[in-house]
């Protein structure tokens, strides 16, 4: 079982970890490539906060932003890997920030090719959302004394 629950964890937090790497490759002094997909969405948020809050929000800093979604994800993911519930809480900040944000089917005409992809791709985020939910469940639903389980001494029997 435990094998077979660390190789789980790899393969799972490897979605997670490659894409990291990869962002973190692609990052310039712009931010990547996602910044051109990201900045527009970022204002569209901006501007509704301050409509609904009645306050000017500072600008959001795209930069920033994907540095912080490489962080989540490696971190996460490696963190992950060891069975770790803190990386699993910063994979599900992650996803909580970034799977209404990017893939905002929502805005989209329903039949289009474009409004299908958005929400296949946020159904599979919610997937993923839920399966590290599954996974804080049942790393919490174990009793602590059942972690750390204590070897029996064994004992000696003298005979006369």
């Amino acid at each position: 079982m435990g094998f077979s629950s660390f190789l789980g964890r790899v393969l799972f937090a490897s979605l997670f970890i490659l894409s990291a790497w990869q962002m973190f490759n692609e990052f310039d002094a712009n931010g990547g490539p996602i910044s051109k997909e990201l900045i527009p969405k970022l204002s569209v948020v901006k501007n509704n906060l301050s409509s609904k809050l009645g306050v000017a929000l500072p600008d959001i800093d795209a930069r920033q932003f994907i540095a912080t979604i490489i962080f989540l994800k490696g971190v996460g993911g490696i963190l992950f890997v060891f069975g770790s519930t803190f990386g699993s809480f910063l994979l599900l900040l992650h996803l909580a920030i970034t799977t209404p944000l990017l893939y905002d089917f929502y805005n989209h005409s329903p039949g289009k090719p474009k409004y299908n992809q958005l929400l296949n791709d946020f159904l599979l985020n919610t997937a993923l959302f839920g399966a590290l939910l599954f996974f804080i469940g049942m790393k919490n639903s174990i009793p602590r004394s059942q972690l750390r389980k204590k070897t029996p001494k064994a004992k000696t029997v003298w005979k006369k």
